[in-house]
């Protein structure tokens, strides 16, 4: 699978140092750098007519960003002021020649350097309208230092709308944590490959929109720059949905077994078992508690359903079916397991020996993964491939970490446990990660948050197994799934809105997502 890279703050470095040893000068990265947000602005707002900008510039290569900028507003006749949080003489390499070709234009920079110099600040914020902030780069860890920090609450104290030089100002690159004052833009430009903090909450929420622009990286460089982490993009999507033969009939389409759902909690299963139809499965069975076959066949009319073992008056799987269940499961492409099951300790030990058993491809969710809490060192031993989709709560029982440990590092956390366990990781949140056994990590751009509703992960869960049964390898399928997930639910939004919007919502618009996911990328070809 070939994705578009995510990187942090020092692999983009890297990347910048190499193109510039393969011959492409730091000026010219910097020339462009300015171009690029300079056209986004004049893009963004429709023309510079009118425009009062004010450009604030830190030290290094972010503030000759900023520099550039300023030059071609002030060359294209835009009355703005440019202030510079450091004394002339200590801007240096190529920031310092692109600072000169500001001045040899007519610019001119003012100081920021004392409370007095905050007060003229504050002054031109007053009558300006637009804020380029080209203050910190890629490289901030922790808190911005005071001085930036006073700049930056000056500038949010103003009410006025940010545009973003590469990363907002005060913002990680490399985990999307904001530790002290940050710069909220509206508007993002940021060069050459996507930063991780762009992507990762609370980071998301900073950028705005997010427009990532060419300003001359190394094709080479950015092919060979050994980064584990990716974006899910629609092109490398669109390119892994099945394609169906003319002559396709339901048994080439995928057989998938689906066994969830107690007493209480019949909606999870279903919702799962109709989502693996609405990814393109030719045939669904859903085994559950016998007690709850008639009301299960009332709510569904395409699913088959198989009535299974159940524990007297809890009306939830007995050990007792393991057998019938296996047999499901032989008969079956892949089985996906654990939504709506409940805790009960009979049914706990069940998913356990299932796990173990199963030689199918298995999807392991919700009380599937509670099972599992304690007992992980199962997944090394498991024969069959395996897709665990956990949310942080579901993943922080399952590895007894604090749920706030894993939310601070999820792409850390489930790097790790892909790796050690050999398993498909999907830790669904915001945005939600698919970590694979190769120790690579894609990071998904879809959804938001009207899919935070009981029974969203029910539809991935149906979803992912969908895809398996068509043939898909578990990696793509975990990618592909969680990718048209965020479209469907995002169709959702654009349609009803985020409030209200429930799980069912989701999986009746897969079938659409898939669909405008395929005709984009019909349109590039």
């Amino acid at each position: 699978m070939e994705f578009v890279k995510l990187v942090t703050g020092e692999e983009m470095a890297e990347i910048d140092r190499r193109t510039i040893a393969a011959g492409t000068s730091g000026a010219e990265l910097m020339e462009n750098a300015g171009r690029r947000v300079f056209d986004a602005i004049v893009e963004e707002w429709e023309g510079l007519e009118g425009l009062c900008p004010v450009v604030v510039c830190g030290r290094g290569n972010n503030g000759g960003d900023g520099f550039v900028i300023a030059r071609l507003l002030h060359q294209a006749g835009v009355a703005l002021r440019i202030f510079l949080t450091m004394s002339r003489e200590m801007v240096k390499g190529d920031a310092a020649h692109h600072l000169g070709l500001l001045e040899e234009a007519g610019g001119r920079v003012e100081p920021l350097l004392s409370d007095e110099d905050l007060g003229v600040l504050r002054e031109a914020l007053d009558e300006g309208d637009l804020v380029v902030d080209a203050l910190l780069g890629t490289g901030l860890k922790g808190a911005p230092r005071p001085e930036a920090a006073r700049i930056i609450e000056c500038v949010m104290g103003a009410d006025r709308p940010v545009v973003a030089v590469d990363l907002p100002s005060g913002l990680e690159a490399g985990t999307g944590l904001v530790h002290g004052a940050c710069m909220r833009a509206v508007l993002t430009v940021t060069f050459g490959l996507p930063k991780i903090g762009h992507l990762f909450f609370p980071g998301r929420t900073y950028c705005g929109i997010l427009r990532l622009v060419d300003i001359g990286f190394s094709a080479e460089v950015i092919r060979t720059s050994p980064v584990s982490t990716f974006l899910l993009d629609e092109e490398g999507m669109a390119a892994l949905i099945p394609r169906r033969p003319d002559d396709a009939h339901k048994g080439t389409c995928g057989t998938v077994a689906v066994v969830a759902g107690s007493v209480g909690m019949t909606g999870a299963a279903t919702l799962a078992a109709d989502a693996a139809l609405r990814a393109g499965a030719g045939r669904v069975t859903l085994g559950l508690p016998s007690s709850l076959n008639d009301i299960v066949e009332v709510k569904l009319t395409e699913v088959m359903t198989l009535p299974l073992a159940e524990v007297r008056k809890r009306r939830c799987l007995a050990l007792r079916g393991l057998g019938e269940i296996l047999e499901l499961s032989e008969n079956s492409d892949c089985l996906a397991l654990g939504p709506g099951l409940g805790r009960y300790r009979e049914t706990v030990e069940l998913v356990r020996r299932l796990v173990m058993q199963v030689k199918r491809p298995l999807v392991l969710d919700a009380d599937g993964l509670f099972a599992l809490a304690g007992a992980t060192d199962l997944l090394k031993e498991r024969e069959g491939p395996i897709i665990l989709t956990p949310h942080v709560g579901e993943f922080a029982h399952l590895t007894e970490l604090a749920t706030e440990e894993v939310a601070a590092d999820s792409l850390g956390h489930a790097g790790r446990f892909a790796v050690e366990h050999g398993v498909v990781l999907v830790l669904k949140g915001g945005p939600t990660v698919v970590a694979l056994p190769d120790g690579r990590c894609l990071v998904n751009p879809t959804g938001n948050a009207g899919m935070a509703t009981a029974g969203a992960g029910d539809v991935l869960t149906g979803l992912i197994a969908g895809l398996l049964g068509q043939g898909m390898s578990p990696e793509k399928a975990a990618c592909l799934g969680v990718y048209l997930h965020g479209r469907a639910g995002d169709l959702a939004r654009d349609r009803i809105g985020e409030w209200g919007m429930s799980a069912g919502d989701i999986g009746h618009l897969l079938p659409r997502a898939i669909l405008d996911t395929y005709a984009a990328d019909a349109e590039r070809r």
